[in-house]
């Protein structure tokens, strides 16, 4: 087995919002990886003291405990009661109603010797290969086809209709995109951030298998590096159109 992760934050002057955590538990038996991205806050914070990396740690810390500890859970419970066990401690100190709590996209995947399982929500992207070196994305593409069909986002977080983010309401698990493979059909996995996923989203520097081969080759550091290059080279987004100049970037490569 082969694990690679990395991270790095888009801007300097604000702390990296994204979490990428791998567990592998003592027997040897499997192992459970989850992914994070932070939604930058308004100004006044989402009602949260606290802050959104604040956030992503302690609910990618607990759903990494539960996924791994919790092997008889489906994944989307693991996140449910993450949510819940995060939400306690803050709720005394924080305003959990508001559209902008701190909240996150989430991709998580568990793996023992006979399974593969997966989540994704929101917007992060998971990649599968098959062990012909078939890759397939799973996505959650609400959020997507929302902009597409050119219906403003704002008032459609986490809203019947809309799209869904890991926040301060347990139920939210059940919007997510799930499954389960066979483990002999999952050579490897890999999880991305947006800020990660622009090498194909935004820039098109290539598809996602071939996204899948630069990880799998140079490393998820490799793949940032070239996203941070491609950002510089159109600092204004007039080439390649995007919310940010820059985005926190993290990224994790399972071979399997």
């Amino acid at each position: 087995m082969r694990i690679e992760l990395a991270t790095a934050h888009g801007d300097a002057g604000r702390p990296n919002e994204d979490y990428v955590s791998v567990a592998l538990p003592a027997s040897g038996q499997g192992g459970a990886l989850v992914l994070l991205d932070g939604v930058t806050p308004p100004e006044d914070g989402g009602g949260c003291a606290h802050g959104v990396t604040w956030f992503t740690a302690r609910l990618g810390g607990a759903l990494l405990e539960l996924s791994g500890s919790q092997r008889d859970m489906p994944l989307a419970a693991c996140l449910s009661a993450a949510i819940e066990r995060t939400a306690e401690k803050h709720q005394d100190t924080c305003d959990l109603s508001h559209v902008r709590t701190p909240q996150a996209t989430v991709v998580a995947v568990r793996w023992d010797a006979d399974r593969v399982e997966h989540l994704v929500l929101s917007d992060s992207v998971l990649l599968v290969e098959a062990p012909d070196g078939t890759v397939t994305p799973v996505l959650d593409d609400r959020l997507d086809r929302l902009r597409a069909a050119g219906r403003l986002v704002a008032p459609l977080r986490n809203a019947e209709d809309g799209f869904f983010t890991a926040a301060a309401d347990p139920g939210v698990a059940r919007r997510a995109v799930t499954g389960t493979l066979p483990r002999a059909e999952v050579r490897a996995v890999a999880a991305l951030t947006d800020g990660a996923a622009r090498w194909v989203e935004v820039f098109g520097a290539g598809d996602w298998t071939r996204c899948l081969d630069l990880l799998r080759g140079a490393g998820p550091r490799e793949l940032i590096d070239e996203v941070r290059a491609a950002e510089a080279a159109d600092p204004l987004g007039l080439a390649h159109p995007r919310d940010k100049a820059h985005d926190d970037a993290a990224a994790v490569f399972a071979e399997l």
